[in-house]
């Protein structure tokens, strides 16, 4: 029992050095970060402004990040098509073309298995562009505001679907 520290005593104060060591980079490292609160309400564009500020300001987007927004925005197309498609009963609001009354029922046995997979099929894809080009769904999406769909939904859907056909 003399009067120098143990080889506990060392590795104690070696680890508490390199904890302050860490906690100090860590302190150096947050004070650079900037935070910055996106307040507003549903839709006005707060995810929007990350996702610009990261194609921006980072890399843009991982391939694997590509794959899952792709999906999302399938997801998105097909679901404001069919909200478009249902308000058209709502509002009674005929189809320019009888056709397109087939169309929506293959649009709604289609979608269910194309969003749970994370794809547009290129026949649910055709059915959505001819829905789309139809003077009845265009004169019912004009009435948007008499029911609920997203504001994107328009230019959402239109680019999309052609962002499909040319690939």
């Amino acid at each position: 029992m003399g009067c120098t520290v143990s080889q506990e005593d060392k590795a104690a104060a070696e680890r508490s050095k390199m904890i302050d060591r860490n906690l100090r980079e860590d302190g150096e490292k947050a004070a650079k970060e900037v935070k910055l609160l996106l307040l507003g309400a549903g839709e006005s564009g707060k995810s929007t402004i990350v996702k610009q500020m990261k194609i921006i300001h980072e890399d843009g987007y991982s391939e694997e990040e590509c794959k899952q927004y792709r999906a999302v925005v399938y997801s998105n197309t097909i679901q404001s098509i069919m909200a478009i498609i249902k308000a058209m009963s709502n509002l009674k609001i005929e189809y320019e073309d009888s056709a397109r009354a087939d169309d929506a029922r293959q649009l709604f046995a289609l979608a269910g298995a194309a969003e749970e997979q994370g794809i547009l099929p290129d026949d649910l894809a055709n059915v959505v562009t001819r829905l789309w080009a139809d003077g009845g769904v265009q004169g019912c999406f004009t009435r948007a505001r008499e029911y609920q769909l997203n504001d994107s939904a328009a230019k959402m859907t239109m680019q999309t679907i052609e962002i499909i056909i040319s690939s």
